[in-house]
């Protein structure tokens, strides 16, 4: 058994290779049960979340689970809000082959994901990117999404405007040209593809900024209480998930539509299965809204976790 620090994981899941590791992952599918989630109490002045997410797949001998713990008053300490810990197992034996950091593990897989998502629901020529959100997530999936996207324009909106620039400078001396802004309305309504990854509970995005051709890519809420964007957006919108089990679960931007009536389950267009499949079709009309709601999936950290192994053997 071996540990894989962050610094390890991150060079190990280059955003192509991981991008396309998740696509085939997809495709074959793997034993995935429900996410466990248990609410940790109140620290540091907000809600603490304990997320356990295991998923094997025997044939191909990976077993493995991850346990997060999602605490957003870490950000007043100056800490990631997301910390966590995977642990990797051979699936014949039961034997633990890697603990792999977690933190890493998650915020690389979930920008592959959007990333991946993007490759099938956004415009080919999509340039322009709002970056929603200024925390440890938020680089990561400029980087998966330029991957796919000929991104040239950059835009970071937070509602820190001090970590909107701080985000904005990184990006630009990575070699983006990015900028950061106060006015979001302006700002969505002019991008191609707009990146949510917030802890927002009410809605930051709203429908009638949207232009046709808009992709929206909503990563931040994980629970039905948790809103990034509005029932105008969802009712405009061709609706994509991850996974329709874990959308209908726990993703208020998809459960609460529901609830008044503006989305159907059935209104639901495909999750990534039957994207990867091409069991669904993703854009086909250039000046369609889509919309992808992502929530995490174990299948993307099982996929991920073997290519660390892997590339450490």
């Amino acid at each position: 058994m071996f540990i894989v620090n962050s610094q390890e994981v991150h060079a190990r899941l280059p955003y192509s290779e991981l991008i396309e590791e998740l696509r085939a992952a997809f495709c074959r599918g793997c034993a995935m049960p429900d996410r466990h989630q248990h609410d940790v109490g109140q620290v540091n002045g907000e809600r603490a979340t304990l997320l356990l997410m295991p998923a094997w797949n025997t044939d191909r001998g990976e077993l493995g689970v991850k346990l997060i713990n999602v605490f957003p008053g870490n950000a007043r300490l100056g800490h990631p809000s997301v910390v966590g810990v995977y642990i990797f197992m051979d699936g014949t034996t039961g034997a633990a082959r890697a603990v792999i950091d977690g933190t890493a593990l998650t915020v690389r897989r979930t920008a592959a994901a959007s990333a991946l998502a993007s490759d099938y629901l956004s415009r080919p020529d999509s340039a322009r990117l709002l970056m929603v959100g200024s925390g440890n997530l938020a680089p990561h999936l400029v980087r998966a999404h330029a991957v796919v996207r000929p991104l040239d324009d950059i835009t970071v909106w937070s509602r820190s405007h001090a970590n909107a620039t701080g985000l904005a400078e990184r990006l630009c001396r990575e070699g983006f040209s990015a900028r950061a802004t106060e006015d979001l309305e302006a700002a969505a309504g002019r991008a191609d593809i707009i990146s949510c990854a917030t802890l927002a509970t009410e809605p930051l995005i709203a429908g009638h900024w949207l232009r046709p051709g808009t992709h929206l890519d909503l990563v931040g809420g994980f629970t039905p209480h948790m809103r990034e964007a509005d029932d105008e957006a969802i009712r405009r919108s061709a609706v994509y998930v991850d996974t329709r089990a874990g959308a209908l679960a726990e993703a208020g931007d998809v459960i609460v539509p529901i609830q008044r009536g503006i989305l159907r389950e059935r209104d639901i267009r495909g999750d990534l299965t039957d994207l990867c499949r091409g069991e669904r079709p993703g854009r086909g009309d250039s000046a369609a809204i889509t919309l992808f709601k992502s929530v995490g999936a174990a299948l993307e950290d099982l996929a991920a976790a073997a290519l660390v192994a892997r590339a450490g053997e």
